[in-house]
């Protein structure tokens, strides 16, 4: 009984600093762009960070061309993007965000197009929101860096399970999430400091 109790503990400190990694006290509790947008039943709220030592200015391209289609997401490419590299490089092609532009579909397979990812709100070089009528919402936001060095690059993702099946999915879609968003993030901080060196 006591090893079940420790496991449990122990498994929720695991959850808590991955679905925080990185961000700040502050920034977990911000009220973030895309956060009044409602989520049936949010399941998982998880707000990451990375300091990125580039101005927003070079942060911004690589969230504009984010995704499958497009640049990819910058993580693992294998298994989030066929194999094909995700772009080193600015794409000029998908510089331009609009409301209701299709975001990124997460299957490999389906045409940017077909992506019920939806970009709700927009405010060029410093926030992007998208929406999935029935999922929820993916934020990014392009904050000052500490000391006004920088860019501080905040990501938060809500996922609402509506369902029994999709409850019960949540754990394994966490762990599996963690690694790749923690390589996207990273992959973003990456290219953007190349792109001011």
């Amino acid at each position: 009984m006591l090893a079940a109790a420790a496991a449990g503990v122990g498994v929720a400190r695991a959850r808590s600093w991955h679905l925080r990694w990185g961000a700040t006290p502050g920034e977990v509790r911000a009220v973030l762009p895309g956060d009044e947008v409602p989520v049936a039943r949010v399941g998982m709220r998880a707000t990451r960070a990375v300091t990125v030592d580039a101005p927003p200015t070079d942060v911004w391209p690589w969230l504009a061309q984010i995704g499958t289609g497009k640049a990819g997401w910058y993580s693992y490419d294998l298994l989030d993007n066929l194999g094909r590299s995700s772009a080193r490089e600015v794409l000029p092609r998908w510089q331009s965000v609009a409301v209701g532009d299709a975001a990124a579909p997460m299957n490999p397979f389906a045409p940017v197009t077909s992506s019920p990812w939806r970009v709700e709100h927009v405010d060029q070089g410093r926030v992007l929101v998208w929406r999935h009528p029935q999922m929820g919402t993916w934020s990014w936001v392009l904050l000052p860096g500490p000391g006004g060095r920088g860019t501080r690059l905040v990501s938060r993702l809500r996922l609402g399970y509506e369902s029994v099946g999709g409850m019960a999915f949540a754990p394994l879609l966490e762990v599996a999430d963690f690694p790749m968003f923690r390589r996207m993030l990273l992959g973003i901080k990456e290219r953007a400091e190349a792109l001011g060196a």
